[in-house]
């Protein structure tokens, strides 16, 4: 029992106004005279946008004062910067309580200690004679089995002592719990109480009666009953006051026995206190076995034991330590946004402030040391030490009779003595928990010593929900099921120590247990409880089987993750019949290529998705085998969004196959122009410029062969026409190729001449790939298509001096000057740039094989919101990219899944106003030059475009938004984003199933003014909609791929021409928004300022009618005509034009 633990998230805090006083103030002369110099007028800064402070000149040169100095010389020694000195102070501000609400629990306990003193006494009856209770109140235990011998009476508490953390001024808000303990008198209690939960009896009982005189008080707003850290032999009353500060504070009543009462020699880990003869129900065995010990029952009376003498000591190490306090502070904000002290067995905040107090007997921690040192010096202890294997001890005492590390060891998981040597503080922490807290620890400290200036908030202020952390997730439902699961695994000594708790005997061996199975694929499992809800005084308590949900996560290595393959012991090994009996019937023997006939298990897996899942086979498979419990319990959760990204016809597969096939065809025709004879000039570098060949594209591109009958042939260019009576045949988009060609003198310097010889080579290159290799090629002046195995590529010949030949600009003089020209970008951003993305994204696919996965979900995502157009395929890539390459405080992701919610989160919470995002491809940009990138971008944010993403290429100027996103789509997006992360998350943890995943993909159609629906029969990409039809129709593809000798139609897609039609026509009124994966409506807004009476121009009545309005004429926007216009323009693919008149007016 200790302080209370922190609930609920940073962000829900409550946060008082502060007045803020100057960081810097000059005397009132020199404010004088800066108030009397002449001010040039400037422009007021864009909303939000940070600006530099403006100092005069007396402020900025005058000396530091003694306190100032002594405030830097305090921030060098006890914090990295300045900055993170002002991000922790202000953190604490927000989380402590404030003096005024001190004041107000304060008087609220006052009242709570003198109507919990006044309570009437009641006689004293038998313990299972409890026909004295009140109607209203239920006694909050399960009383399993009834009998139990001993008698019980009610007096007023002895002793009412507030401990835990509320007197320490450790605890942190939002959730202010108050924990009290009520000493009952010796009258009550008996010698004997310590066994068969006697003590737990009187406990509850004792807690029944407060509760029914407590509840008719009026101070109260709210009486009922919780457990107390998730243990249900151990009840809690909870008080709430009536009125305004119903949420003020919580304060938690603990009965406890006198400190002297019960022997320690009696509880200790080895010792039995619940005889198997009474919690079975049998006659006690004759054979003279000894009784199990239970030592977590031991644990739970001795705990109440030692509520005051815990208070005492942290009072005597934190008392005048304001640094310690802060420590601790910051380390349950650390356990908070990690969700590591929730629930039974969380690492709770009373933990870490034992840690503290055993890191300054030790030495590890100095009183003098501020509260970032405090977290650092826990952090780095965490880290480095494994409770689990060498426990620790605040007892100082060489007594011999005090028992051995090694006997807690024996009995429980974590091991961390108190100062009496007999209370084991982390009793029911379990080792998956604390290997967690480790993990969580070891990240924290790199992230800490890597100095990032986003340190702090990463460390602190971002959340790490298990949804978002964990690659894969599972729910074990109903938890009825763990009941059968103890009986296999013949847990009976566990369930009587746990007081038949079959959830927290199981847990342990089926942790183990998955551990064991998952070996080298797993990196680290960690089990979530929720916290059993409150309940009323008049209810029963929870039931084991409605405590809510088991879930676990699994965070897993790349590396073995998708191995089809168990390998076993040779078949003469005597581990291989354990081996067998572990993997059951799934072990079988085989022979390898070395003749070894080893035990091995195969597990069916023939996509790269179906091998992401492998773990779900493991799982499933070794929880029926070992526990009882059916595939239909257990709710996994890994791969619900690759339908998303699955081909027309696969549905075991998510296209990463498909992806390998198309970039090896691209290899292949790659070593064909390297060995090209007969070109003028070699070819110098080959690269690919598109979304297949950096895994990227959502759909890939498969083998097209088209059919004879969709088509009418044109044989003079080897083409096709799409028939008009025919739907619209399906959609190939040809893959971009950059060519280089070697330098050579005979090159000309002339823009228009070195075009034309480009042209030339296009034709040669595709006369000599038809002479020597056979490939169907149709040549263009800036392009040539190839056709290779059912793939197209376009091959585009670049010249590396040509972008600096289009700088040249010629003055009126004749002197040649470089200047950037629109020219000049687009085609060094096609020839160089994004040829080195392409290839620097292909590499990280290579490093981290769920990035491919990533950025097609979010591009799926993206483009289903109809804002597809705003933004540009490598500009989301980037994004994806980001999260792989800085994923603190996460570890790069494993699974598509968990890489799209971090992908909605970066989205949602990024300062895209303040702050470019720096994707360090290859790391190749230093922590300095990340800096100095800072530092240019704050002083050019003003022309910069609205979303900036840095790359080492490209430094400056984010080439890959300079042309989209606008403010107003950027912010419709992130506003999007905030709202499909809870949801989804919600959706992944309900262990019921999840629902319609699909639902966070549909857009939100109400916000448009106008929508067009379009006909699916002309929209080539039909079925890859988010909801795919059941049927649709046939795109002129023959079933069987082989050898076309005929070019198919390229880049045909009638919904995107219609479009470009629309923005050409009516750009100046409206936007247009589009799903271009099959989406059958296109969305259109108005602009705000089209509604605006214009005067009249003969020169711009397009759209436009004229009216009189004050005696002149005006021109409005004539929608009626404009959407007849939408509807003729459209004719064929247009089916309705849907109007909604209440959402504009003209």
């Amino acid at each position: 029992m200790g302080p209370a633990p922190a609930g609920g998230q940073l962000c829900g805090a409550i946060v008082e106004p502060e007045v803020m006083e100057p960081a810097l103030e000059g005397t009132g002369k020199e404010r004088k005279k800066a108030s009397s110099r002449k001010r040039t007028l400037a422009e007021p800064p864009a909303k939000g946008l940070l600006q530099p402070v403006k100092l005069s000149r007396a402020e900025l040169y005058k000396e530091p004062t003694n306190e100032e100095l002594n405030h830097l010389r305090e921030t060098e020694i006890l914090f990295h910067s300045s900055l993170l000195r002002l991000q922790v102070e202000e953190l604490l501000k927000e989380v402590r309580l404030s003096e005024k609400k001190k004041d107000r629990i304060d008087a609220f306990l006052r009242e709570v200690n003198q109507r919990v003193v006044r309570v009437p006494s009641v006689p004293e009856t038998e313990l299972t004679d409890q026909a004295w209770l009140p109607a209203g109140v239920r006694v909050p235990l399960h009383q399993v089995p009834y009998a139990v011998k001993g008698c019980f009476r009610f007096l007023p508490p002895a002793q009412v002592t507030v401990v835990g953390s509320y007197l320490l001024g450790t605890c942190i808000r939002p959730d202010i719990n108050v924990d009290v303990a009520l000493t009952m008198p010796r009258e009550i209690l008996q010698d004997k109480d310590g066994l068969n939960q006697r003590y737990f009896r009187k406990r509850a009982l004792y807690l029944a009666h407060l509760a029914h005189h407590l509840a008719q008080d009026p101070l109260f707003g709210s009486v009922c009953f919780s457990y107390t850290n998730g243990c249900h032999l151990k009840p809690s009353l909870l008080l709430r006051p009536r009125g305004k500060d119903e949420r003020l504070v919580t304060v938690r009543l603990h009965p406890c026995p006198p400190p002297d009462f019960f022997r320690p020699c009696r509880l200790l880990p080895t010792k039995n206190n619940v005889r198997s003869a009474w919690y079975r129900g049998q006659s006690p065995a004759g054979d003279g076995s000894p009784e199990p010990p239970t030592p977590h029952y031991n644990t739970w009376v001795l705990q109440d034991t030692a509520l005051e003498s815990h208070l005492q000591l942290l009072s005597t190490m934190l008392g005048s330590a304001q640094g310690l306090k802060d420590g601790v502070a910051l380390l349950k904000v650390w356990l908070r946004q990690r969700e590591l002290d929730k629930g039974q067995g969380g690492f709770t905040g009373f933990l870490v402030s034992m840690l503290v107090v055993f890191l300054v007997s030790t030495r590890k921690i100095h009183t003098t040391m501020s509260g970032y040192q405090v977290l650092r010096s826990v952090l780095q202890f965490l880290a480095t030490t494994d409770l689990t294997v060498n426990g620790i001890s605040l007892c100082l005492s060489s007594d011999p009779s005090l028992p051995a590390l090694a006997d807690f060891h024996q009995a429980f998981s974590v091991v961390f003595l108190d100062s009496s040597g007999h209370l084991n503080l982390c009793a029911d922490v379990t080792a998956s928990t604390y290997h967690q807290v480790q993990y969580e620890a070891r990240l924290s400290m790199t992230l800490l010593d890597s100095r990032a200036d986003d340190g702090f908030h990463l460390l602190l202020m971002t959340p790490k929900p298990m949804i978002r952390a964990f690659d894969h997730v599972l729910h074990l439902h109903p938890l009825s099921r763990l009941q059968a699961a103890c009986h296999q695994l013949k847990l009976w000594p566990e369930l009587q120590d746990n007081g038949g708790d079959y959830v927290s005997a199981a847990l342990g061996p089926l942790t183990t247990l998955l551990e064991q199975g998952l070996g080298t694929r797993l990196n680290l499992l960690a089990h979530s409880r929720p916290p059993v809800p409150e309940w009323g005084i008049s209810q029963d308590p929870p039931k084991h089987k409605d405590s809510g949900t088991l879930t676990l996560g699994l965070l897993l290595r790349p590396e073995g993750l998708t191995s089809v393959l168990e390998l076993g012991p040779e078949a003469d090994q005597p581990e291989a019949a354990k081996f067998r009996q572990f993997w059951g019937f799934r072990s079988e023997l085989r022979r390898f290529q070395d003749g070894a006939i080893r035990e091995a298990v195969v597990w069916e897996a023939a996509s790269m998705s179906q091998k992401r899942l492998i773990p779900h086979q493991v799982v499933t498979h070794l929880l029926a085998l070992h526990t009882d419990i059916p595939e239909t319990c257990v709710h996994y959760v890994g791969g619900l969004l690759d339908a998303l990204i699955q081909g027309l016809k696969e549905t075991s597969s998510t296209g990463e196959e498909a992806l390998a096939v198309a970039v090896c065809c691209y290899d292949d025709l790659s070593r064909l122009l390297w060995g090209l004879e007969g070109l003028p000039l070699t070819v110098s570098a080959v690269q690919g410029a598109h979304p297949v060949l950096r895994y990227t594209e959502v759909f890939p591109p498969t083998p097209v062969r088209p059919a004879s009958s969709f088509y009418e042939p044109v044989q003079e260019r080897s083409s096709l026409l799409p028939r008009l009576d025919k739907p619209c045949p399906a959609y190939v988009e040809p893959m971009t190729v950059v060519c280089h060609l070697e330098g050579s003198g005979q090159w000309p310097q002339d823009a228009e001449a070195v075009q034309r010889v480009r042209a030339a080579f296009q034709l040669r290159l595709a006369e000599l790939l038809t002479q020597q290799h056979g490939l169907q090629c149709r040549a263009t002046a800036t392009h040539t298509d190839v056709l290779k195995d059912g793939f197209v590529f376009r091959i585009r010949m670049a010249y590396q001096r040509e972008p600096q030949i289009l700088k040249e600009v010629q003055s009126p003089e004749g002197m040649i000057s470089l200047r950037d020209t629109p020219a000049s970008l687009h085609l060094e951003r096609d020839t160089r740039q994004l040829p080195l993305l392409t290839s620097a994204l292909h590499g990280l696919q290579q490093q981290h094989p769920a990035f491919s996965g990533v950025a097609r979900l979010a591009k799926r995502w993206v483009r289903a919101q109809l804002l597809g157009e705003g933004f540009t395929d490598e500009s989301l890539d980037l994004v994806a990219a980001a999260l792989f390459l800085h994923p603190e405080p996460f570890t790069p992701p494993s699974s598509p899944q968990v890489g799209f919610l971090r992908f909605l989160y970066l989205v949602s919470t990024f300062d895209w106003k303040n702050n470019p995002l720096i994707v360090n491809l290859n790391n190749e940009l230093t922590v300095e030059e990340q800096v100095e990138i800072r530092s240019g971008f704050l002083a050019a944010r003003a022309q910069l475009p609205v979303m900036v993403i840095v790359t080492p290429q490209d430094r400056k100027h984010s080439v890959w938004t300079q042309d989209g996103p606008s403010a107003q789509i950027l912010q419709q997006l992130v506003v999007l984003a905030a709202e499909a992360l809870p949801m989804l998350e919600k959706q992944l943890m309900d262990p019921r199933g999840p629902g319609d995943i699909r639902t966070v993909f549909r857009p939100p159609l109400d916000i448009y003014d106008v929508l067009i629906r379009l006909s699916p029969r002309h929209i080539p990409r039909h079925r890859q909609a988010v909801d795919s039809p059941a049927a649709s129709f046939c795109r002129g593809l023959l079933s069987q791929p082989g050898p076309s000798s005929l070019m198919p139609v390229l880049g045909y897609d009638p919904p995107q021409l219609y479009l470009r039609q629309l923005r050409e026509a009516f750009g100046n009124l409206a936007l247009f928004f589009y799903d271009q994966h099959g989406g059958e409506v296109i969305g259109v807004l108005w602009k705000p300022t089209s509604f605006q009476p214009q005067p009249f121009k003969a020169s711009s009545t397009k759209g436009r009618m004229v009216m009189s309005r004050g005696g002149e004429l005006v021109m409005v926007p004539n929608v009626e005509a404009i959407l007849e216009d939408f509807a003729v323009l459209g004719e064929g693919l247009v089916q309705t034009v849907e109007a909604r008149s209440e959402r504009w007016t003209v």
